[in-house]
């Protein structure tokens, strides 16, 4: 049997569909959920590994990681997708929202990356570390400056994991933007926001299920960002 994926925040949206992918594929996985929801029950009923997660706290990591260990002794990918989207707000304190916004976007894969690169290296067909970064990182966020600033992070731990870690892992992260709207988002929302690329589509998360393969697939691309937001940049 082949190296498990481990995907973080696998219970809902891009993570959710990758993992079905994977499924899909005979690919086995181990996904990590913050909230059990009925998408997870069905993970775990088709053959999905579900270890529950609270990234939020220094022990959280570490027992979550214990966990992973416990369940296999290699891994064939890491895909961290597990996110928060904090704004700032006149009546919350902004120290808190940047250390909650830095924990889970920053620390998080950090401590995962170094605590699990001997798993990564015993994988026999190489390995990958897949960071979810965002669009933001490119222009930041006046409503939501922590949570672009731990994007952007992210990005760059990018870089140095590439470094270290080559050539036997390859590193990268996916900046999507508007891949999909929420469903109680209006219609007037969602025309207005989709004249903000040239492509003026929300392709759904397959897209990001695509980009996510062809990191996989592809031996010779590394500390790369593929910007998946439909030309936005160019608007």
């Amino acid at each position: 049997m082949s190296a498990p994926i481990l995907v973080t925040g696998g219970g809902q949206r891009i993570g959710l569909a990758f993992a079905r992918h994977c499924l899909a594929r005979n690919q086995p996985i181990i996904v990590s959920y913050r909230t059990r929801r009925p998408a997870v029950d069905a993970l775990e009923n088709a053959g999905a590994c579900c270890l529950h997660a609270d990234f939020a706290t220094d022990t959280g990591i570490t027992t979550f990681i214990d966990q992973v260990r416990e369940e296999t002794d290699t891994l064939r990918a890491i895909i961290h997708n597990a996110s928060d989207w904090m704004p700032e707000r006149p009546e919350t304190d902004p120290a808190e929202v940047m250390t909650a916004m830095l924990q889970i976007h920053t620390m998080t894969p950090y401590r995962i990356n170094l605590a699990c690169r001997d798993l990564l290296e015993q994988s026999d067909h190489g390995a990958d570390i897949v960071h979810m970064t965002d669009y933001v990182v490119e222009k930041g966020s006046a409503k939501h400056i922590a949570y672009a600033a731990s994007k952007a992070a992210l990005e760059n731990l990018t870089l140095s994991f590439a470094r270290l870690l080559a050539p036997s892992i390859k590193v990268n992260s996916i900046a999507p933007s508007l891949v999909m709207f929420n469903d109680g988002d209006s219609e007037a929302y969602r025309e207005k926001t989709l004249k903000k690329s040239l492509l003026g589509i929300a392709p759904g998360e397959g897209a990001a299920v695509e980009a996510l393969q062809f990191l996989l697939d592809n031996p010779y691309v590394t500390g790369r960002r593929i910007g998946l937001d439909g030309g936005r940049h160019l608007v």
